[in-house]
């Protein structure tokens, strides 16, 4: 574990910043991170940034953090950043290997937000260091979970999770011993499609589905939320993080997205995360770690919410939530080739090649598909995680050609 400075806010104490790796800095994790950072009064230092595509949106984060490196991952993006941060002093590149180069930068902490099995290697490089990661990128452990973990583990390097339900069970454990664990609960806000009868549900159009009713997030995982697919996901996740196996992981659909995830232990007790659907709440705690910093999000006032309700997933309608829950389950590649198949099918719904429920039919078709040729076998190390990925995608891009 590293050792962090001491961020408090104590009198007379001017502790130094704690330096931080973006990757994924124009996304919506990101742009949270960098409200958290330009508020922290100097607690926080942005070193090195990545992004995408958007060249002008990392250089307006590039400016305003004064960083030192920006890293743009498409290499036609790299003029227009290079134009865009002309005489500020700081340095850019493109490409994969410029991503990589940000994620190594020297650094106390890397916050992994890069969305999609893009954001596998970044990952990977920042622990190969040692480093400390706040991880709010699920696919890492998806796609390679076990050697992720392994690689971490011989580079005593730290994972503290970003997401907002693994964070609150992050919290919520306490540090508690993981053998008296009887059940962990993931939540769901159900999505916008949580009161839709099947029938509807399956004529939805995308600009329905990107209607979230509590969370502004990025496109995909917003589909994965109407789908549920992103729930299942988080199993899988939750499942390396806490080492939880899959019939102690449950989910439950909580529509105001205030219960984040619950713990329940041998005793019989029960312990919540709450916090209100802000995603800097989540990040503060990571970026803060084992300390704690104050925030300007909004305060929880549940005299003022009145009443919190619960009801169980609805498996007939989100199909996607048992495949995936199924795929974990049975372990071995299948999650890497879920997650695979799933990013090939929301793109083309996104694309308007495929109808909604054609997410689900073209990742079960790739998960049988797996079972059958031998892809899905157990990934022994992120190279061979990466080649179930390219695998998958192959396959699922010639079925939506057929």
């Amino acid at each position: 574990m590293l050792e962090h400075p001491d961020i408090s806010a104590s009198a007379g104490a001017h502790p130094a910043p704690r330096r931080l790796v973006l990757l994924g800095a124009t996304g919506s994790i990101g742009r949270s991170t960098c409200d958290l950072v330009a508020q922290s009064g100097g607690a926080f230092e942005l070193t090195a940034i990545a992004g995408g595509a958007d060249a002008q949106a990392l250089a307006r984060v590039a400016l305003a953090h004064h960083v030192r490196f920006a890293a743009i991952a498409d290499p036609a993006a790299y003029e227009e950043l290079k134009a865009a941060l002309s005489g500020s002093g700081i340095e850019c590149a493109a490409g994969p290997e410029a991503v990589l180069a940000a994620a190594r930068y020297p650094a106390d902490m890397v916050i992994a937000a890069i969305a999609g099995t893009q954001g596998v290697l970044p990952t990977a490089a920042a622990l190969a260091l040692g480093r400390t990661v706040a991880l709010a990128n699920k696919e890492s452990l998806v796609c390679a979970g076990s050697a992720v973990l392994q690689l971490a583990a011989q580079h005593k390097a730290m994972i503290l999770p970003m997401d907002s339900e693994h964070n609150a069970i992050f919290q919520a454990l306490g540090g508690s011993d993981p053998a008296q664990i009887e059940s962990m609960v993931l939540t769901a806000s159900g999505g916008p499609f949580r009161l839709w009868p099947r029938e509807t549900i399956a004529k939805a159009t995308r600009d329905q589905a990107l209607a979230h009713p509590n969370w502004s997030m990025g496109p995909k995982i917003t589909i994965d939320s109407a789908s549920m697919m992103n729930k299942g996901l988080e199993l899988i996740e939750a499942h390396h993080l806490f080492g939880v196996p899959a019939d102690k992981l449950k989910v439950l659909v909580h529509p105001q997205s205030i219960v984040h995830g619950l713990v329940s232990f041998a005793d019989g007790s029960v312990t919540a995360g709450m916090a209100c659907p802000d995603m800097r709440v989540p990040i503060a705690h990571c970026l803060a770690w084992p300390e704690r910093i104050r925030t300007h999000v909004p305060r929880l006032d549940l005299a003022h919410l009145g009443s919190l309700t619960f009801e169980a997933p609805d498996m007939d309608r989100f199909p996607a939530l048992p495949l995936a829950m199924d795929a974990l389950r049975q372990g071995s590649g299948l999650p890497t080739v879920l997650n695979a198949a799933n990013e090939v099918a929301v793109a083309a719904f996104l694309d308007n090649r495929l109808d909604f429920y054609g997410i689900i039919h073209l990742v079960a078709q790739a998960c049988e598909a797996a079972l059958r040729n031998g892809t899905a076998r157990e990934p022994e190390t992120i190279d061979e995680a990466l080649e179930i990925n390219y695998i998958t995608r192959e396959w699922c891009l010639k079925q939506l050609l057929t």
